[in-house]
């Protein structure tokens, strides 16, 4: 995928913890960029990705989805009022913590961890979901495709040991 071939994006990155061992504006912003080109987005997009910690990914976690744990990644799609046309796609949450947890557990490269639920979090600020068996797969099937553009081995598939 040539840089040309990408669509213009805004991307907005919030550290609401130390950024010490975690992506680049830069890294987010190639992701951001190899996704929206991945789905085929050929309209500028503006979004913003928000990494929090433990505490805050809960919260938001319970507050917007009921559930009373950090996840990984939240995506808020972008609410606009009928005829309102807007770049604006939505917002990223991205728990630091459990992304940690779960790269560790998983025996994944933490930043491709990051790469994944990056890709993962536009596709659903898209419409992209998984809420049946045969949208996961399609939606699985689009991220393996993009992240492979990314020189990103298949997330879904079992790591080999390192």
């Amino acid at each position: 995928m040539t840089t040309k071939s990408l669509p213009a994006a805004m991307v907005h990155v919030g550290y609401a913890l130390p950024r010490s061992g975690l992506p680049s504006v830069v890294s987010f912003r190639a992701w951001v960029a190899a996704a929206l080109a991945g789905a085929r987005r050929r309209a500028a997009s503006e979004l913003s990705i928000r990494l929090v910690d433990a505490d805050e990914g809960r919260a938001l976690n319970r507050d917007y989805r009921g559930r009373d744990y950090a996840t990984n990644v939240l995506s808020f799609p972008v609410e606009l009022p009928p005829g309102v046309r807007s770049p604006l796609i939505g917002d990223i949450v991205i728990c630091a913590p459990v992304v940690a947890r779960e790269a560790a557990e998983q025996d994944k490269r933490l930043r491709d961890h990051y790469a994944h639920l990056t890709v993962h979090g536009v596709l659903h600020l898209l419409g992209h979901d998984h809420e049946n068996d045969a949208d996961a797969e399609r939606m699985e099937k689009l991220e393996v495709r993009i992240l492979a553009g990314l020189g990103i081995a298949d997330p879904y598939r079992k790591a080999e040991r390192r």
